[in-house]
């Protein structure tokens, strides 16, 4: 379980983003990891560190991400796949009757489970039998003030115990919470306010013959994962001293 949730969320981040054209990454709704993600042709051109810079932005996500997986053993494949897929029916029925619960799809970019978009999922076979399969989405909570991961997991399980079966499939949480963040882009101003303070300090206590330059402020807002609940949100900037002017 716990290496097919590997592939599931880290898969995205050995792919470039997709270009500016085809989708905003910044104002899509993004799957936070540990690894830092590629954005754009920026690392191609100037790399960079892939350790956050010491100032950004941290802060509550904004949903608590758990991967779920259905998996059917029935040995005719039609009924089998039927069944996998009534289970994500009701699954998708039931969270629209519960508060608090979302259903998604996406490794990196996070986008709604409908009835519209269900039968899309990928189907995964078994290794090691021909008669078992899978597919796997998103459950969400969104994270309001005052909750932590242990309150969100709660809410999540109670959730995939309550979706009834359909003949022998089953559905199991696969591996553990994870975050995401809605437009990333949006926080973009709050942190160049909190770089441009933390230069202006800086210059301040080295006296007037020196001055504080930041590079890379140009480049896009990058995450990852500060604590159970929280994401740091940060331009990949530098310093460099200069003599002043």
């Amino acid at each position: 379980m716990r290496a097919r949730l590997f592939a599931f969320l880290c898969a995205a981040s050995l792919l470039p983003a997709a270009p500016a054209a085809a989708q905003n990454i910044g104002e899509s709704e993004i799957i936070v990891t540990g690894s830092r993600i590629p954005r754009a042709d920026f690392d191609s051109v100037t790399p960079i560190e892939s350790r956050p810079p010491a100032i950004g932005l941290k802060r509550v996500a904004d949903f608590a991400v758990q991967v779920v997986t259905i998996v059917g053993d029935t040995r005719d494949e039609q009924k089998r796949r039927d069944e996998i897929f009534g289970m994500v029916r009701k699954a998708i029925e039931l969270a629209g009757k519960r508060g608090g619960i979302e259903l998604a799809t996406g490794q990196y970019v996070v986008e709604p489970l409908t009835l519209a978009n269900y039968r899309n999922l990928e189907i995964e076979e078994d290794d090691d039998r021909d008669d078992v399969e899978q597919v796997s989405f998103l459950v969400k909570t969104r994270l309001s003030a005052g909750m932590d991961a242990k309150a969100a997991l709660e809410r999540i399980e109670a959730f995939v115990k309550a979706v009834p079966a359909v003949g022998r499939a089953e559905m199991e949480k696969d591996g553990d919470l994870t975050l995401s963040v809605v437009g990333p882009d949006q926080y973009r101003a709050a942190i160049l306010d909190l770089v441009a303070a933390d230069a202006r300090a800086a210059s301040a206590r080295l006296g007037p013959a020196y001055a504080v330059r930041a590079d890379g402020l140009d480049r896009p807002v990058e995450w990852t994962r500060a604590s159970l609940t929280e994401v740091y949100l940060y331009v990949p900037y530098s310093y460099s001293v200069v003599p002043a002017r």
